[in-house]
């Protein structure tokens, strides 16, 4: 699996899913981190994604660490992420040219 970046700041994360295989797979997103601050950490999954088909994943991702993005297949290697402290929001920021 390969995801870019591999690493970002805390907050609102989506996620574009391709499915470059020739199977259904189901992505899950999770801390790895022991002790992370949130008891149970994060665990979000997509619904089946059919082969050669794409899917969104949203997450909140609250917390600074090492996350994984994987798939149930013991043949496709999971993706290492680190998520730093909170990005700045830009939520009112006016876009001018």
């Amino acid at each position: 699996m390969q995801a870019s970046p591999t690493s970002f700041g805390a907050g609102p994360v989506t996620f574009l899913i391709s499915n470059q295989s020739h199977a259904a797979q189901r992505v899950t997103f999770e801390t790895q981190d022991v002790g992370a601050a949130s008891p149970g950490g994060v665990t979000e999954s997509t619904p089946d994604i059919r082969p050669l088909g794409t899917a969104t994943l949203q997450v909140e991702v609250e917390d600074p660490g090492t996350y994984s993005l994987h798939v149930q297949s013991s043949t496709i290697k999971p993706a290492q992420l680190r998520v730093g402290r909170a990005r700045r929001s830009a939520q009112d920021d006016l876009l001018q040219p």
